[in-house]
């Protein structure tokens, strides 16, 4: 069988385009860093696209967190302590799994 493996998207600043929808959201959990750039395309282009202006919050990392597209935001300084703890917590998980099989 084969084993879908934890993948944590971490994002800096900025990341964009391509990196954004090929890689950055696809993870099964997301991490930005604070006020972190996060767009697929620029403000201009969307509002082009959309008719309409958008807010100049809507591609920080924290709009993103309040609309559910980010996990959580986490300082640099504090990103090998949280990554180390999901992987602990779902190493847990996944060996709890394999001994009920």
């Amino acid at each position: 069988t084969i084993q879908k493996l934890l993948y944590v998207s971490i994002l800096t600043s900025p990341t964009t385009g391509g990196v954004t929808a090929s890689f950055g959201m696809l993870g099964d959990i997301i991490i930005a860093e604070p006020k972190t750039y996060i767009a697929f395309a620029g403000k201009r282009v969307i509002e082009q696209t959309l008719s309409k202006a958008i807010s100049k919050n809507s591609q920080v990392a924290e709009y993103l967190l309040h609309k559910g597209f980010v996990d959580s935001i986490v300082p640099r300084h504090l990103l090998k302590g949280v990554v180390t703890e999901l992987f602990q917590f779902h190493n847990f998980f996944s060996l709890a799994k394999n001994e009920r099989n």
